[in-house]
């Protein structure tokens, strides 16, 4: 089952290549957190398989103009690793990607790390007790000296997130134009903007980005909109020098700081349970309040972008001059039906209107997790046959997958949020994987090999329970598809309830959630390792948070009707 030489605790080198502990695929947050964890429990046999050229994951791949988090920067960062000199409380994609760089260089992670190098499939070797992960090597130089190998492993992370795989619209002709067309994940800043005639398909958070950076730069520009999207204001400022100075020298002012946000960010997810609820009529009336008061008098307009499902069916924008976009002379919002594109332009209610740049804001393949890359676990089974026979992607706790010994997933099927920080996620996943990894390199260690695989029985008890739970929010309204679901209706990305249930549940480790096959599976039995969690919120209930909301509300008021009272921080 597994070879007679004791483990070696040390880095990876030549001779020993196409052999790991641990291989993770990807080097975004969810990757690099991973990486860490090992490192502070001193695991330093691993390495770390990027297919792009860098760190960064998402924020390396989405660098349009205008990107940006739509979490607040204070909380969109590493517990342990808190930056205090976020220079806005909303930070953009370059500040976020340096931040993520500065991490990396602090662990020294390029040591463990293999760019240019993508995954194309991975199998578990029933006998040996290990995976064997197949590497097409695409740097030009690297290939040179061996364009695909195989690299074994005791266990296996994905870390290859949700927003990965871009999505194109199926849209009859999308390769017939002859004009320029680039994905927004995708961007080609070598192309001028200026005066060009442009289109851009899709209406989301992407959208609302990048909509109005390029509309000043175009000729014309026409936003396709399929479904309108609730819009709340995004109140965004620069972050004044002196407070930057306070959060660096005094901590606990930003640990207080990042408690509170942490806090209104999970009491705005009553709006999702409860469309009734205070927060859920807050955001209503913001939005519709801030649409009539950006787009005075347009009713025709109003109808088009107000939505007709419920607060947080679809992702929530926040933005505060998407709306004065569409105001612009030289913007048009269409919301026909596209019917083809041409090789000069698209065509709607058979009429076409040429384009010089056509952006695509629609999306990625979110519920095909790990796409393209092919998995296959016990007695060969393939994932997608796997989840085939669940009719969309699912795993214990979004963590473990039936039939995929030694493996875990970070930001896998149902850990995505709609109201707060996925990094919060994130960190509480990476604790949970470091607790199986310690327990098969331990069984390494001897010489030895263990197996753990989650019980098939209690993958489908807890998707059982989580999926009755969404069933009642606001995810599951008939009136509106998004990325949250499969087109059957199956909520395969969302998170059932708020961080800190999530951090609860993932705070310790029932070994008796799992099949366990090999050395130490006697000793481990029914027992449960307490793991902990890092506690971020703030002891302050959430009742007494609403006072907290209707301040920021009342702030927030000011700020839109009388932005000249705010001091111009810098």
């Amino acid at each position: 089952m597994a070879d007679n030489k004791r483990y070696p605790q040390a880095e990876i080198g030549n001779k020993t290549f196409t052999q790991a502990a641990v291989v993770i695929i990807g080097a975004g947050i969810s990757g690099m957190c991973t990486a860490i964890n090992l490192l502070n429990n001193n695991i330093h046999n691993f390495v770390i398989l990027e297919k792009s050229g860098g760190f960064g994951g998402t924020w390396r791949d989405n660098k349009y103009p205008g990107c940006c988090c739509d979490i607040y920067a204070h909380l969109y960062s590493y517990s342990f690793e808190q930056n205090p000199d976020w220079t806005r409380l909303y930070a953009g994609q370059e500040e976020i990607l340096k931040y993520l760089h500065g991490v990396a260089e602090k662990y020294k992670l390029a040591r463990y790390i293999r760019f240019n190098s993508s995954v194309e499939e991975t199998r578990w070797d029933d006998a040996a007790r290990k995976w064997n992960t197949a590497v097409t090597v695409a740097g030009a130089k690297d290939s040179e000296f061996g364009e695909q190998y195989t690299i074994t492993s005791d266990f296996l992370v994905s870390a290859v997130g949700q927003l990965n795989f871009p999505q194109n619209p199926s849209i009859p002709g999308l390769d017939d134009f002859k004009g320029k067309m680039m994905h927004s994940a995708r961007w080609d800043w070598s192309y001028d903007l200026k005066g060009k005639r442009i289109a851009v398909i899709g209406n989301g958070a992407t959208a609302a980005q990048i909509v109005p950076e390029i509309a000043p730069e175009a000729s014309h520009l026409t936003i396709y909109q399929r479904t309108p999207n609730w819009v709340a204001p995004r109140l965004d400022i620069p972050v004044w020098k002196p407070v930057r100075a306070m959060f660096k020298y005094l901590p606990p002012v930003r640990w207080r700081f990042r408690a509170t946000i942490m806090d209104f960010r999970e009491v705005t997810y009553s709006a999702v349970t409860n469309q009734e609820s205070t927060m859920a009529n807050f955001i209503r009336n913001e939005s519709l309040k801030m649409m009539k008061r950006q787009l005075p008098n347009q009713p025709e307009l109003w109808e088009k972008v107000t939505p007709d499902y419920p607060v947080g069916c679809k992702r929530i924008l926040l933005s505060d001059n998407y709306f004065p976009t569409l105001a612009r002379k030289n913007v048009t919002l269409e919301t026909g039906h596209i019917e083809r594109i041409t090789e000069k332009g698209i065509v709607v209610d058979s009429v076409e209107t040429e384009y010089d740049l056509i952006v695509l804001a629609t999306g990625f393949r979110t519920v095909e997790f790990m796409h393209p890359i092919k998995v296959y676990g016990t007695n060969g089974r393939s994932l997608s046959d796997i989840w085939s026979k669940t009719q969309g992607a699912r795993a214990l706790y979004g963590v473990t997958v039936e039939s995929l010994p030694n493996f875990g997933m970070l930001y896998g099927p149902n850990t995505n949020l709609g109201h707060n920080s996925i990094i919060l996620m994130i960190e509480a996943q990476a604790r949970y994987i470091y607790a199986m990894i310690s327990a098969v390199l331990r069984a390494r260690q001897q010489g030895q090999s263990l197996a753990i695989t989650p019980k098939p029985s209690r993958v489908e008890g807890f998707n059982a329970e989580m999926q009755e739970v969404l069933k009642s929010t606001s995810f599951a309204h008939p009136n509106c598809s998004s990325w949250y679901k499969t087109e059957e209706g199956l909520i395969t990305n969302n998170w059932s309830g708020t961080v800190v249930d999530y951090q609860k549940l993932l705070s310790k480790l029932d070994w008796n959630d799992f099949d366990l096959a090999g050395y130490g599976s006697t000793n481990l039995g029914a027992k449960t390792t307490h793991l902990g969690r890092v506690r971020e919120e703030s002891m302050v209930g959430y009742k007494t948070l609403g006072v907290a909301v209707s301040v920021l509300a009342v702030a927030g008021g000011i700020a839109m009707k009388a932005p000249h009272l705010l001091p111009r921080w810098k």
